[in-house]
């Protein structure tokens, strides 16, 4: 695959999970759902702090050191992952099985999606609250401070009873599956399971 393609690849991941976002955060209220089949898939809209799947990032009375620690790892993995892209399409070309770069480009489009809304989202919108749509203009945040946009809901089923180092897969309601995520945290999931599972020997070469 030449890099040409994966990065037309890579552009258009990113495109779909920024309209997406887009469309999302300025149509829902915060907390506002909308039910897509049934009561087991919903788009319901949460922002976080950065973490991936709804996770907070706990922040103290001042700066947000976290946030601004994650977004740099994500900038740094996002560069590296670049670099990893380049030198398989252009150095290794003839040993890098195709997989292995969809994969790669998956993760990256991922990391990136998310860093823009960490870095412009709270410069280009206002604040979403309960009660208020947000609208262009009005930021809420300065520059690598915006909060990530998430939004896609499976409350399977109830558990009762669930063991506390399993609480993550639920929600307050103890609904399975609870977290709530958007689609670069997907990239990056699918991704991540696809090259542990299926590529793991080209990495162990």
């Amino acid at each position: 695959m030449s890099i040409k393609k994966i990065t037309i690849f890579i552009i258009l991941l990113i495109l779909a999970d920024q309209i997406l976002k887009i469309w999302i955060k300025t149509h829902l209220a915060l907390n506002e759902s909308i039910v897509v089949c049934d009561n087991w898939f919903q788009l319901r809209f949460i922002e976080n702090n950065g973490a991936a799947f709804g996770m907070q990032i706990p922040s103290g009375d001042g700066f947000d050191w976290g946030k601004l620690i994650l977004g740099i790892f994500r900038l740094a993995m996002s560069a590296g992952i670049g670099y990893m892209i380049y030198h398989l399409c252009c150095k290794a070309k003839e040993k890098t099985p195709k997989g292995v770069l969809i994969g790669l480009a998956l993760i990256m489009a991922g990391a990136v999606g998310n860093i823009i809304d960490s870095a412009f989202y709270g410069l280009i919108f206002s604040q979403s609250t309960p009660m208020e749509v947000a609208h262009l203009g009005d930021g809420y945040a300065g520059f690598m401070m915006g909060k990530v946009v998430d939004m896609f809901y499976f409350p399977l089923f109830q558990w009762n009873g669930i063991p506390d180092f399993l609480s993550f897969l639920v929600d307050r309601n103890n609904y399975f599956f609870g977290a709530i995520f958007n689609l670069a945290d997907a990239y990056i999931s699918v991704a991540a399971v696809y090259l542990i599972l299926f590529q793991s020997k080209f990495f162990m070469r």
